[in-house]
């Protein structure tokens, strides 16, 4: 069975008929080449990013939520004052709080890193490079998509915004050495 993309060519496991026993440890080669092949491709990289941004905003927003309890709250205009309210109804409100902060910082983060990690997968590939400006143009994408509703200037601010953020922490990563 041959599915496109993979490095298998359609020869099962082994490389050549499927008919034939493979060792342990070319079952394993296979399997790593199959894995690295996957994780060098951009809509892989794509979803990964999306889901580890996706988990960072969450203890992000559970953090932040959690911060914002440390000082007396008040509601809604007309409604009672948090603290006037019993201790189970003040940890339900608060919980309830604090997992929808932690959604919403979440989808926000695995949206910033689904959108730079494909752009910045597809810069590369279309560059065949790997250097710092593969970086710097995804960070300029992303930041003028994520502001392009606002108009066209906070685009470009959004732009550079994200472009110089990206070019620090690249240069900081290449250079660590």
């Amino acid at each position: 069975m041959n599915f496109g993309g993979f490095p298998l060519g359609g020869k099962g496991l082994g490389g050549a008929s499927s008919n034939e026993p493979l060792t342990p440890e070319q079952q394993q080669m296979q399997m790593v080449k199959t894995i690295q092949a996957g994780m060098e491709s951009c809509p892989v990289k794509t979803v990964i990013a999306g889901g580890m941004g996706f988990g960072l905003g969450a203890v992000f927003g559970l953090f932040m939520a959690s911060m914002s309890y440390d000082t007396p709250m008040t509601g809604l205009p007309g409604a009672p004052a948090l603290q006037n309210l019993p201790l189970k109804e003040q940890l339900k409100r608060g919980f309830k709080d604090m997992g929808q902060r932690s959604y919403s910082t979440g989808k926000n983060f695995a949206l910033v890193g689904s959108i730079f990690a494909g752009t910045e997968c597809c810069i590369e590939g279309f560059r065949a490079k790997n250097d710092l400006y593969n970086g710097v143009s995804a960070g300029c994408i992303t930041g003028g998509v994520l502001a392009a509703k606002a108009g066209p200037q906070a685009a470009a601010v959004g732009c550079a915004g994200f472009a110089a953020f990206s070019a620090a922490i690249d240069y900081y990563l290449r250079h660590m050495d």
